[in-house]
């Protein structure tokens, strides 16, 4: 533990709405909810405004339209947010060398590690810095959280929400926790709070009051002893600067259970292609290959294949994950597919027999046969490949007479578009065919710096009390022994 709120983590308010909400000024000051659209579909970030009508991450979209049915319910488009995460980030690396990101919109900074002095002063300065040049770069608002360690920086910026700033200073760590409910503990999901709940406990004070023994006993040696450190306001993780990735996988949830084995093949296909994509992009390659299957009746199963060397060749990940999926009952109906890659090298190591396959199939087109495709079209009749464009709510278009805007909403053959760029008034909504030759589908436009716009406004949650805003202005609040 250190004796001066050094650590930071910052952790961006409602990420994805807000970023939508940045990017269509319509949509400002209104509930916007991003995640999957269809009957299957799982809330990914929820604006403020909607949180009001009880709207959480995690929830079912179904669910959600339920509480909220007059908000904007939008496809997630992470070419946007990474883009606003990379400019969050250059921040945080120019306060410190180590920065360990969490997720595309959240991290921990040692702020001793750039320079910064060992006091509650200089941490605070630098924090609300952050947040004004957060402000500056992408448009959009982050809370901090400022404390002696991970866990309690981490339960700082959580308190500080929306758009503040709270510093827990050391020495009011156990004060500060002994009232809060055992889940707020790094490491306790709902199975530990669950044994946990059977023995009688329930806050962190209660936890502590438990003793090591105990809870060694109830949760295995590790476990309970890191957990009895933790609720003593004892956590001395540093941060680390590069994270490690175990895997790496793609996954899809399907509106309709697939139930022709074509079509999973042609998915399981598809989805091999996007893992090695994923993985190449890390820079990294993979020798055991796993896919998972869910059924029509949430039963879950997982198959893997070890291979001889770790490999980034996409026809040998989709090779192995066919033969993997050969092994699997999908006649019932398939609810979820995933491909992921495990076992991660720096390097590669060439595969024999996916070069015995090439050179086979270079030998019988030069004999005039005809290899076999590869890929999505592997099996796949022609109807499955050449889909029509499907018009998803928010996705970014360019009209040739009317510019760039986005999609509203679609269906009976028909798209309607709204005109409005992140720097202009709300826009004029129109209505074209959906295979209409002057529409196509553009790229996300950055939130700051358009035409006449040096910057552009943050997005400020109506839940903003007037109180939070004065508090806001005198620096943020503090969280310290009285």
């Amino acid at each position: 533990m250190r004796r001066a709120p050094t650590i930071l983590h910052l952790d961006m308010d409602a990420f994805y709405a807000a970023a939508e909400q940045a990017a269509k000024p319509s949509l400002r000051g209104k509930p916007v909810v991003v995640g999957g659209i269809g009957p299957r579909g799982v809330v990914a970030t929820a604006s403020y405004e909607a949180r009001v009508f009880g709207v959480r991450s995690a929830m079912p979209t179904a669910q959600a339209r339920r509480l909220c049915p007059n908000a904007a319910y939008l496809s997630p488009r992470f070419t946007l947010y990474r883009q606003v995460s990379e400019s969050v980030m250059e921040l945080l690396r120019a306060l410190s060398p180590l920065v360990e990101p969490l997720s595309l919109d959240e991290a921990f900074v040692d702020l001793e590690a750039g320079g910064v002095a060992a006091e509650t002063a200089a941490a605070r300065a630098v924090g609300e810095r952050l947040r004004r040049d957060i402000r500056a770069a992408t448009g959009l608002t982050g809370s901090v959280g400022l404390a002696g360690a991970k866990m309690l920086a981490k339960i700082a910026s959580e308190a500080a929400k929306p758009d503040g700033l709270v510093v827990i200073e050391p020495g009011t760590e156990r004060e500060l926790l002994r009232p809060m409910p055992v889940r707020t503990l790094p490491g306790v999901g709902p199975a530990t709070a669950e044994t946990l709940r059977r023995a009688g406990i329930h806050t962190v004070a209660e936890t502590a009051e438990a003793g090591e023994a105990e809870l060694v006993r109830l949760l295995g040696k590790a476990h309970g002893a890191g957990l009895y450190g933790m609720a003593l306001g004892r956590d001395e993780r540093p941060v680390v600067a590069e994270r490690d990735a175990k895997s790496v996988s793609v996954e899809d949830t399907f509106e309709v259970d697939l139930t022709d084995r074509t079509r999973v093949r042609t998915e399981v296909l598809r989805l091999a292609d996007r893992c090695v994509a994923r993985l190449r992009a890390a820079g990294r390659s993979g020798r055991t290959v796993v896919i998972k299957v869910r059924n029509y009746d949430f039963s879950t199963l997982t198959r893997s294949e070890t291979l001889r060397g770790p490999t980034d060749d996409p026809a040998v990940v989709r090779e192995a994950a066919v033969r993997l999926l050969e092994t699997v009952d999908t006649t019932g109906g398939v609810r979820l597919l995933g491909v992921g890659v495990s076992g991660l090298a720096d390097f590669t190591q060439e595969d024999l027999f996916a070069q015995l396959a090439t050179e086979r199939a270079a030998e019988e087109q030069a004999a005039g046969g005809t290899a076999e495709p590869e890929g999505e079209a592997a099996g796949a009749p022609e109807s499955v490949v050449e889909l029509p464009r499907r018009w998803h709510p928010g996705l970014d278009v360019v009209h040739e007479e009317f510019g760039a805007g986005w999609v509203q909403g679609s269906g009976v053959g028909r798209v309607t578009v709204r005109f409005e760029t992140p720097w202009s008034a709300p826009g004029r909504v129109r209505t074209f065919a959906v295979d209409d030759p002057a529409l196509r589908p553009g790229e996300p436009l950055p939130l700051v710096g358009g035409p006449g716009q040096s910057s552009a406004p943050a997005i400020r949650p109506k839940s903003v009390s007037p109180a939070d805003e004065a508090e806001s202005a005198a620096g943020g609040a503090e969280i310290s022994r009285r």
